[in-house]
């Protein structure tokens, strides 16, 4: 049974999918260099859960032989290695470079080379539309939402021009291009997912990445939290197992969607801002949150909720998990997993 390569296999995203195409029967190759803090722990449980049905391969993707060795027998390729960091961009632009741009570039040669139509689902961000310095915002119930009356009702289509911002816009936002035109030039089914912020179980967060699950962890451990900016700032955060309900459905419909990019995340329903999250972290662990303040960030974004009717459609997915739902599960699961004895509140949540 030829194998589906996961790039990325053991991080958060990547090993939830990992774990999703296991129990529905196929083999999954896990290509992970380790590097980032806690994903072994997500390795450990994928082979536990899954045996030898998860193949690992110990290597990072900057080595673009044994890259291209893992795609020899692979039936599709899911894209998620990277340097996830707008922070780190802008000390290391050129480690940046080199896993974003250089690494998906050298799987699209390999799938080029191959030629036998294997499709790559690309993870890509929401920032490669810049900071969205252009529109107008009015702040409402600490929160930034859009004077304009349409963004307001539906968020950010993927007709909005792109506009990258910092080494990390550019290299993500450059490695998106590259990803669409192999579809257009070279026939290669290829599918892009602009990720807003997913959230969920087995996510290691920091405050560079991962900030839902940073915030959550924080806030159980009693630490106070740093918002750089003024913390009305608003994203449309998804559960992760939205998230890869939404690659399956890319893989499953590559012939119907490659060469298209679809903006992916929670919509208006699930758009909260990081004040509004923090109240809600505070009401299920039973006492406030500390909050401490810095500057903005380089290409930090007043605001970003998804337009995902393009992605509904196209995919067929269907409802998304309640932000409320879906934060009480990870801040019981982290609880959990870090042996916290907390008593974490589980408000009924809903779908949107």
């Amino acid at each position: 049974m030829n194998p589906v390569l996961v790039t990325g296999g053991a991080g958060f995203i990547g090993s939830n999918l990992a774990d999703r195409l296991a129990r529905d029967g196929h083999r999954v190759r896990v290509y992970d260099a380790l590097s980032r803090p806690g994903v072994e722990a997500n390795l450990a449980w994928l082979r536990a859960s899954h045996g030898e049905q998860v193949e690992f391969v110990h290597a990072d993707v900057r080595d673009h032989d044994r890259l291209t060795a893992a795609t020899s027998d692979a039936k599709a390729v899911f894209h998620f290695a990277a340097q996830v960091a707008v922070t780190t961009s802008m000390t290391d632009p050129v480690d940046d470079f080199q896993i974003n741009i250089g690494a998906t570039f050298a799987l699209l040669e390999a799938l080029r080379h191959k030629g036998d139509g294997t499709p790559l689902i690309f993870a890509s961000t929401n920032k490669v539309y810049g900071d969205l310095a252009d529109l107008d915002f009015a702040l409402e119930n600490e929160a930034y939402v859009p004077v304009d009356a349409d963004v307001r009702a539906h968020g950010i289509g993927e007709g909005r021009s792109l506009d990258f911002h910092t080494p990390y816009g550019c290299s993500k936002g450059a490695a998106d291009q590259y990803v669409l035109d192999y579809a257009r030039s070279f026939g290669v089914p290829t599918c892009v997912l602009r990720m807003s912020c997913i959230y969920g179980h087995r996510q290691m967060g920091t405050e560079d990445q991962g900030w839902v699950a940073h915030f959550l962890i924080r806030a159980l451990e009693g630490k106070p939290i740093t918002l750089y900016g003024d913390g009305h700032q608003v994203r449309d955060i998804l559960d992760v197992s939205n998230a890869v309900d939404a690659y399956v459905r890319a893989w499953e419909r590559i012939g119907q969607v490659k060469g298209r990019a679809f903006n992916l995340g929670g919509g208006p329903a699930n758009a909260v801002s990081l004040r509004q999250l923090l109240a809600h972290m505070g009401q299920l662990i039973g006492r406030e949150v500390a909050i401490e303040s810095s500057d903005w960030r380089a290409g930090d974004q007043r605001y970003f909720v998804a337009d995902t009717r393009a992605a509904q459609a196209a995919l067929d997915l269907g409802p998304r998990v309640d932000w409320r739902e879906g934060v009480a599960r990870l801040a019981a699961w982290l609880a959990s997993e870090r042996r916290l004895n907390l008593s974490v509140g589980q408000p009924q949540g809903a779908v949107a």
